[in-house]
């Protein structure tokens, strides 16, 4: 089993002593069962799923105990953040999860100190299910090469407009490049007493915190831009600054989007119909539908030099230990996860697309939001896959677009972006 060596100083003790203790649940409790051979083995599963998918998920673990006496899954449910300040230390008291799901983003953070366990022997084995996962959605996993996860949730950003508004507007079909991107824009923004600022803005495109971080990295890739390649900050590129040119005009100077947004004030516009496009995911079909919002969905529109959309994903890994009944035990809830029927289950319930790219179309197509964004997984990109500091990535890249968009000079915060990219790969 491949292993990442563990980071130094207080991070290594820390891990080291998970890697001492395993994890609390592999360990026998009063009735004797446990990981070793001959007794159903008891697991332990955190994740932070709350809503709809929170109930499909628990169920799917529900049915696969019943479906056999070899394992039992025990879910614990918890904010994804507090997941995330509690999973080292409670490794390292011996009390932590077997199986823990998080923000794919997050996944090389914990990969990187040696938390995880490799998994691609389980890839390798055509019998769990995953060698028709997305290729995006196992790229978002990987680390160095290796696979330290499985996805359960791997969704393009994509375009959310009000039909009414468009219907208003004489408009009929949503935009399909940049250009008329910012045609439709501009038809759909209203400023009806000629102060400068409209009452209605033909879009709303936030210039920093905005969603999942994922916005601005889709309009770089979408003119063939990058922030990461192969390890190395690229983000100081003429396709950037290209871009961020591009959508300055748009902004500033035809007023189609307000300035300083983030990404909650983006939310805000949209449901208040104010503006008549945003930028989001599969929560925008429950923010329309609380504000009684006809909602329409489609990709983001293609860049000059590729159809492409940043996407927001979620991970599931084993946690590091010596116990492979364990991890074997993991593996096999993994690939039940993964059949046919939980495929589609999953899908329909958490509103994202079916993770399995063999899944038909029909199987999903009860739920108008799957359906919708279903055809548009082949456009998903992992955001920064395998790169371990990410928060300081994508902060480097915050302060880039929101000054770009203030009006700065985009030449040399490029520069101020690479070398505060470089920094952050450096410190990993």
């Amino acid at each position: 089993m491949t292993r990442t060596p563990l980071a130094a100083g207080a991070l290594l003790a820390i891990v080291a002593l998970a890697l001492a203790g395993c994890s609390g649940s592999s360990s026998p409790d009063a009735t004797g069962t446990s990981g070793a051979s001959g007794g159903t083995v008891e697991l332990t599963f955190w994740h932070g799923y709350t809503e709809a998918d929170g109930d499909v998920l628990n169920q799917i673990v529900a049915d696969f105990n019943d479906s056999q006496e070899a394992v039992h899954i025990v879910t614990e449910v918890n904010p994804w953040d507090v997941i995330d300040d509690t999973l080292l230390p409670s490794l390292s008291a011996g009390n932590g999860p077997d199986i823990v799901a998080m923000p794919a983003e997050r996944l090389p953070v914990y990969a990187a100190k040696g938390a995880f366990v490799a998994l691609d022997d389980f890839y390798d084995d055509a019998a769990n299910n995953a060698t028709e996962l997305n290729a995006g959605a196992v790229e978002m996993v990987t680390v160095d090469g290796t696979k330290y996860g499985v996805p359960t949730g791997f969704v393009p950003l994509a375009l959310y407009y009000n039909k009414a508004l468009f219907d208003a507007a004489g408009l009929s079909e949503p935009p399909a490049t940049w250009q008329e991107w910012v045609d439709t824009a501009t038809a759909l923004t209203v400023d009806a007493n000629g102060d400068g600022t409209p009452e209605q803005y033909g879009v709303v495109l936030p210039d920093h915190s905005t969603v999942a971080n994922g916005l601005w990295p889709s309009l770089f890739y979408g003119n063939g831009g990058e922030i990461v390649a192969d390890g190395e900050a690229v983000v100081d590129s003429p396709e950037n600054a290209e871009t961020l040119a591009f959508w300055r005009d748009a902004i500033v100077d035809d007023a189609i989007s307000p300035t300083g947004a983030d990404g909650i004030g983006a939310d805000e516009l949209f449901s208040s119909g104010k503006a008549a496009m945003t930028v989001g995911g599969p929560w925008m079909t429950s923010i329309a539908e609380e504000n009684g919002i006809d909602l329409g969905i489609a990709a983001i529109p293609a860049g000059p030099e590729a159809q492409a959309a940043s996407a927001i994903g979620i991970s599931m890994a084993i946690t590091e230990q010596d116990d492979p009944e364990v991890q074997a035990a993991a593996e096999q809830f993994f690939a039940y996860f993964f059949n046919d029927e939980n495929s589609i289950a999953w899908s329909l319930g958490s509103g994202w697309p079916p993770l399995r790219t063999d899944i038909p179309a029909d199987a999903v197509a009860e739920n108008p939001t799957v359906a919708a964004l279903t055809p548009m997984a082949e456009f998903g990109r992992a955001l920064l896959p395998g790169v371990v500091n990410t928060t300081d990535v994508l902060t480097a890249v915050d302060e880039l677009t929101q000054r770009a968009m203030a009006g700065e000079d985009i030449a040399t915060l490029l520069a101020e972006a690479q070398d505060k990219v470089e920094a952050a790969l450096a410190d990993q």
